[in-house]
């Protein structure tokens, strides 16, 4: 148990409230699993959090939530609520204050995310958290259809959650994301990718896809190439096969990536202009989506006699003192000779070699 998490609830205990970990931190706790997911359930309001603490501003309140730091460590706390109406089937924009831990625990998404734990460290499971943990199973807290219709992002978390413990979901659950698939639609580019990041970066990662599948999310997500898709252990070579440059954001390094990729896939990847030209990081992503060895691909790029120009044995003022000439356009051509004849090994790279052959030519 984490002594700063403990401190917290007893402090809110101390002022007359109720507090209990919740969420992420018990249910890995139990699992045996790391967890920076610090999320706190209690009755105190966002006014008597600042009270407690001390703070005259928090980060946010929205709905009941704050963010405190408490001795480096990052904490969300939420006053025990009921979630009235959700807007665009994702976030609650009405919400009602209560005071009963078991109502607060009713309204969150899947029974193990439900488990507590209070100030004395005790394991709290009101909604049977536990059994499904044991049982390796996802159920909602409640009526599959209602949890998921409110807010669609759980569809994603589900499938998520299933592929990083290797847990099976619910049939109904099962029924009601085939039910409620289409408002994945409507759901930001931004979430989606959150979301599906994770479940392509996770060692079980073919299991998340396979789910994808059988619940025919592909065409709601926009994952066109899916049915083709190669699981890789690198995300980008994941996101590179699915033709979604043009609806998911991507950063500028990523982009560039992914345009790599897709051009190697259409060559040779143990071509040494290639291995020059793409590097060994693209060259390996692109070897394991063609199924080619990646230790060849691995020795094929040391063996090559340089890896960019600067390990050229001549540069270029050497040239210009070799030829008596001054830099010029000269020199782009010299330069780019030297580099292919490098890559393809007819020539070796040393100075003498290097130099009797630009003597030899340019001269």
């Amino acid at each position: 148990m984490n002594n700063n998490s403990l401190e917290v609830l007893k402090l809110l205990n101390e002022n007359g409230y109720e507090a209990y970990l919740v969420g992420g931190y018990p249910r890995d706790l139990y699992m045996g699993l790391k967890s920076i997911d610090y999320d706190i359930c209690t009755s105190a309001t966002p006014k008597e959090i600042k009270e407690i603490f001390g703070i005259s501003a928090l980060p946010s309140e929205q709905y009941g939530s704050v963010t405190l730091i408490y001795n480096n460590m990052r904490f969300e706390l939420t006053t025990f609520r009921k979630d009235i109406k959700y807007l665009n089937n994702r976030k609650p924009i009405e919400i009602e204050y209560i005071d009963n831990l078991e109502d607060d625990l009713k309204r969150r998404d899947f029974t193990m995310n439900t488990m507590c734990i209070d100030s004395e460290g005790n394991l709290i499971d009101l909604l049977n958290g536990k059994s499904d943990i044991d049982n390796k199973i996802i159920r909602t807290v409640g009526d599959a259809d209602k949890k998921i219709s409110e807010d669609s992002l759980r569809i994603l978390r589900a499938i998520r959650f299933a592929t990083v413990l290797n847990f099976k979901l619910d049939d109904e659950l099962k029924l009601a994301i085939k039910k409620y698939k289409h408002l994945l639609k409507s759901l930001s580019y931004f979430r989606k990718k959150e979301e599906l990041d994770k479940i392509f970066s996770s060692y079980n990662s073919s299991y998340g896809i396979s789910l994808i599948k059988e619940l025919e999310l592909d065409i709601d997500l926009e994952l066109s190439n899916i049915d083709k898709l190669v699981p890789t252990t690198y995300l980008i070579g994941t996101w590179a096969q699915l033709d979604v440059l043009d609806k998911y954001s991507f950063n500028n390094g990523e982009k560039d990536s992914i345009k790599k990729i897709n051009e190697l896939l259409d060559k040779d990847v143990l071509d040494n202009n290639n291995l020059y030209k793409y590097g060994l990081y693209i060259s390996t992503i692109v070897s394991e989506i063609k199924r080619i060895d990646k230790k060849k691909v691995n020795e094929a790029y040391n063996n090559l006699y340089i890896h960019g120009r600067r390990e050229i044995e001549i540069d270029a003022k050497k040239v210009c003192k070799l030829l008596n000439r001054k830099p010029d356009k000269f020199l782009t051509d010299v330069i780019n000779d030297l580099e292919y004849k490098l890559i393809n090994k007819e020539l070796e790279n040393t100075y003498e070699s290097l130099s009797n052959y630009i003597i030899e030519k340019y001269s």
